[in-house]
């Protein structure tokens, strides 16, 4: 493992301090279940943003600037790749025709899932370079042609209801087609079905698992020091389910930020792959990718595009994960919700 800042006391302390956080998260849910407002996520998004500064205020003050300025960049980068995910979670929810309500649970279990996932990869990606250098250049590349994949528009199209976790849960659980009023799981004449808001979970972590493939190296790329890289993602996407309300609505403004994203994983990898010979400072780094994302934003604001339509259709809601016929036609789904998931009826109350 490569030298680190962080103690196992420090590792400790810290997964307490987010677990915590996510109980309070939690429990603000389960008391009074409603769509978040744009006032409402917006306060909480300010608070994590509060939070996670905070922390490298902290990470300044005992380890000095430099792993301080690292933590920064990384927080910054892992949280414009993260706005990209929103667009495609966004897709997500109107593909199965999930209401505002249910959103906000499953991508409060979908970041529990992000974080222990994510946990792995770091791991395993910091074991790896430590051991095989020549793997900074695989990185490097992989993270210039995904940037440049996004610049020139060929970025991959994303089809939730395509997804082969979603196909091949449907053959293996049997599913209810309605949302059990916010559960994943209901139990009928002792046998338990999924709901089909878990189908829509396992396909948030499954699409979260792809953009950690991009994210990671791109913040192995600012620093080798798995605790870094480690809290700088975690602060990143608890945020992440708070900024989701505040920009739904208005994510289509945001025209340019694909490009913003495209420069900065091309600048990073490519960082990856000349370090050996050019060195850039860390500072230098955070300044580069503030400027991508700050000139992305505003370029969307001065040139905004042509209004485009949500997107949801009047199908949307009737993806069905097709199990077993006696879970999807059967006796669970008229007891628990009546038949077929229903967007004006969710809770499958006749």
């Amino acid at each position: 493992m490569p030298q680190s800042i962080g103690t196992p006391a420090l590792w400790g302390g810290f997964l307490v301090l987010v677990f915590a956080l996510m109980a309070v998260d939690l429990a603000a849910y389960r008391r009074n279940p409603h769509e978040m407002s744009v006032r409402e996520a917006s306060a909480w998004t300010a608070g994590w943003i509060a939070v996670a500064l905070l922390f490298g205020a902290g990470v300044a003050w005992y380890f000095g600037r430099r792993p301080a300025v690292e933590y920064l960049t990384g927080y910054v980068i892992e949280y414009a790749l993260s706005v990209d995910n929103l667009f495609v979670f966004i897709l997500i929810f109107k593909t199965f025709g999930v209401p505002p309500i249910y959103q906000r649970r499953v991508l409060l279990w979908g970041i529990l899932g992000a974080m222990i996932l994510r946990a792995a990869f770091i791991l395993v990606g910091a074991a790896l370079l430590s051991r095989f250098e020549w793997l900074l250049y695989v990185f490097g590349a992989f993270l210039i042609y995904t940037g440049g994949k996004i610049l020139s528009g060929k970025d991959v199209e994303t089809h939730p209801e395509h997804n082969p976790v979603l196909k091949l849960f449907g053959k293996v659980f049997p599913i209810v087609r309605h949302f059990g009023e916010g559960k994943f799981l209901v139990k009928h004449r002792g046998r338990w079905y999924a709901t089909a808001l878990l189908p829509v979970l396992l396909v948030v972590e499954a699409t979260d698992v792809v953009f950690a493939v991009d994210s990671i190296p791109a913040i192995f790329a600012v620093t080798r020091d798995p605790f870094i890289v480690f809290t700088s993602n975690v602060f990143a996407i608890l945020g992440l389910r708070a900024l989701y309300f505040v920009l739904k609505t208005i994510m289509d403004a945001f025209r340019y930020l694909k490009v913003g994203l495209g420069l900065v994983l091309v600048f990073v990898g490519g960082k990856m792959c000349t370090e050996e010979w050019v060195h850039v400072p860390a500072e230098i780094s955070l300044l580069i990718v503030v400027s991508f994302l700050g000139l992305s934003i505003a370029a969307s604001l001065l040139w905004p595009g042509e209004p485009e339509g949500d997107g949801a259709g009047d199908d949307a809601g009737d993806v069905a994960v097709k199990g077993d016929d006696e879970a999807a036609n059967g006796g669970a789904t008229e007891e628990e919700g009546g038949g077929k998931m229903n967007r004006r009826n969710p809770r499958g109350h006749q």
